[in-house]
């Protein structure tokens, strides 16, 4: 899963499933476009795909713009992981596992900590 977040709402704004290649990252982009959302920049990681797929748009790589999606990281991994636990046995339908990274985007984009 990669996914865009907007650095000053908090919230996270666009989210594609796939491969670690680029065309998920493209597909990220035009999910993004399709939404009608401006970006004065573009911050990643040094991640050749984000180079390919975004090279016509400002585009700052580094640590510094990217600390604060290393702290949804880390709220989103706590949410799936919550539920891991309630559910005992988790389900090995990939629908369930997108539903349940869902719930915790709702949760994290509408303020339910």
């Amino acid at each position: 899963m990669i996914y865009a977040y907007h650095r000053e709402s908090g919230d996270l704004v666009a989210r594609v499933f796939g491969k670690r290649n680029t065309n998920t990252v493209r597909e990220l982009g035009c999910k993004i476009k399709a939404l009608g959302l401006k970006w004065g920049g573009l911050l990643t990681d040094n991640w050749k795909s984000f180079k390919r797929a975004f090279s016509n748009t400002h585009h700052v790589i580094g640590k510094e713009g990217t600390k604060g999606i290393e702290s949804n990281n880390c709220r989103l991994r706590h949410r799936i992981r919550r539920a891991f636990r309630q559910t005992c046995c988790f389900s090995k339908k990939m629908e369930n596992h997108i539903k349940a990274f869902e719930l915790a985007f709702y949760y994290i984009n509408y303020g339910h900590i």
